[in-house]
């Protein structure tokens, strides 16, 4: 069965530790509470196996959903690594001036909010985390119970000397590389290491333990070793059928995938030649397998040391990632495979290989977890816990949910998606509108905002996002 604790109440933050204190003391002792495993990866799309798609060799991945719910439509709040991750762990939405880089410190943009971790923390859990978790190390310090492990930087992102050689303040590398190294010179194996050896040294404690591992790859250089690299042929590889800017659709949209850009002939501007672009999938692809041989090592980890039943493991991806589709390449967008992640949760009591449809976010995260293991909900969350559509793959859930990036906002629904973008970073005047009907055009390649049989769908969802954007500002659920 689902842990349940005696009663789930919504806390102010000031009263979380003591009242953490009386759910244990009153409804069970904290040695039987479950642990908690939170593997993310970074730049993470959902065209993996168990969703469906056999363009990606992920057996781990797909083991592991076979023993939980996997959701199929789940999505970030902003597609940009830091503020993503910075959203999730603190439970808010990002604004325009909350959460908005890569480079986001939950510690400056949500200052004094008690975060996923440092909730677990006060309520008695050990908390470690390991790799990439939050973009900046040292990050929510407070939260863990021991230091920020990772690593990484610049300097180890290739294998091969030539290629870290061209390293400096103002130029990058190669943007993909296969290399015959073994597996252990590469930091997500140490990532992995590190993981596994915490398990094994905290499996024997007397304290439940929240371990957060995060994987970098595939995040750019897709760097691999040779191995994975020959798991996907270059003959085999597909591009996009959509490499189009989208018809329609207000230049306002456009996007220059600076990311990309920075890496080694990679040209200032305009498309990758066609092999470039097949290297560029290919690598992807092969860092995906990489990372999922990785995640597999801690998963048998967790069996061996006889975990599995008493662990929650949560699987999550910060963002998408662009693949040429519409011409482009990273994140950054409000695009569907800019914004869409794999989320894969297995927990004691939930029944395993079972899906749902329904939409969800990633700022859910947080109080699900709190449900799940028992404890009270600081009141600042603005999520919604997903413990129905963990007990009933049907269950409502939301109509929408909603993303930003830069000066973009946009809401999501069954049928849908309506963005809207801004001048001056989302703040300013309205530069240009767009809607896509998913169910006509599942790759958003035409904008129909103004053929007249979308004018009732625009309007509704024009001043739904707007009542989300002024609710995640202002009002009762936001931290003040």
């Amino acid at each position: 069965m689902l842990y349940r604790p005696v009663v789930l109440v919504r806390v102010a933050a000031s009263v979380l530790a003591t009242l953490v204190v009386v759910a244990v003391s009153v409804s069970d002792t904290l040695a039987e509470r479950p642990s908690v495993l939170f593997l993310a990866v970074d730049d993470l799309r959902p065209e993996i196996g168990c969703y469906g798609s056999a363009k990606m060799l992920t057996p781990s991945i797909d083991r592991l959903a076979g023993r939980g719910v996997r959701f199929d439509r789940a999505y970030c709040n902003i597609a940009v690594c830091g503020a993503s991750r910075a959203s999730l762990m603190s439970g808010l939405r990002p604004t325009p001036t909350r959460f908005t880089r890569h480079d986001t410190q939950v510690s400056v943009d949500a200052a004094g909010v008690p975060t996923l971790p440092a909730t677990f923390k006060a309520a008695g859990y050990h908390t470690v985390t390991n790799g990439k978790v939050y973009h900046q190390k040292r990050d929510d310090a407070d939260a863990w119970s021991e230091p920020d492990w990772r690593e990484g930087g610049p300097g180890s992102w290739w294998a091969l000397e030539e290629n870290r050689a061209m390293v400096s303040p103002t130029t990058r590398g190669p943007a993909y590389e296969s290399a015959d190294k073994p597996v252990s010179s590469y930091p997500d194996f140490r990532t992995a290491t590190k993981t596994i050896e915490d398990l094994r040294r905290l499996s024997a404690g007397e304290k439940p333990f929240f371990i957060a591992s995060g994987f970098y790859k595939p995040h750019l250089p897709f760097v691999t070793p040779q191995e994975f690299w020959s798991l996907y042929p270059s003959d085999a590889i597909q591009l996009p059928d959509n490499m189009f800017f989208p018809r329609n659709l207000d230049r306002a949209f456009r996007y220059n995938w600076g990311e990309l850009r920075k890496y080694d002939a990679v040209p200032s501007k305009g498309p990758l030649s066609t092999d470039a672009a097949r290297n560029m999938l290919r690598g992807y692809y092969a860092c995906v397998s990489f990372t999922d041989a990785q995640i597999g090592r801690v998963i048998d980890a967790l069996d061996q040391l006889d975990l599995a039943e008493s662990t929650i493991v949560v699987l999550w991806g910060d963002h998408g990632w662009q693949l040429g589709e519409h011409g482009f390449w990273c994140k950054h967008t409000n695009f569907e495979v800019a914004t869409r992640v794999p989320l894969v949760i297995v927990a004691p009591g939930v029944d395993g290989a079972r899906a749902t449809t329904r939409l969800v976010e990633t700022v859910d995260l947080y109080p699900t977890l709190c449900e799940l293991a028992g404890l009270p909900e600081p009141e600042h969350l603005q999520g919604r816990s997903l413990l129905p559509l963990l007990e009933d793959t049907e269950a409502r859930h939301k109509d929408a949910v909603y993303t930003r990036y830069g000066g973009g906002d946009a809401v999501r629904t069954e049928r849908f998606r309506y963005v809207e973008q801004r001048d001056r970073r989302g703040v300013g005047k309205l530069q240009a509108t767009a809607l896509f009907d998913l169910q006509l055009d599942p790759g958003e390649n035409d904008n129909v905002v103004q053929q007249p049989e979308y004018a009732e769908a625009v309007l509704r969802l024009r001043d739904q996002l707007a009542r989300a954007r002024q609710s995640a500002t202002a009002g009762g659920a936001d931290w003040p």
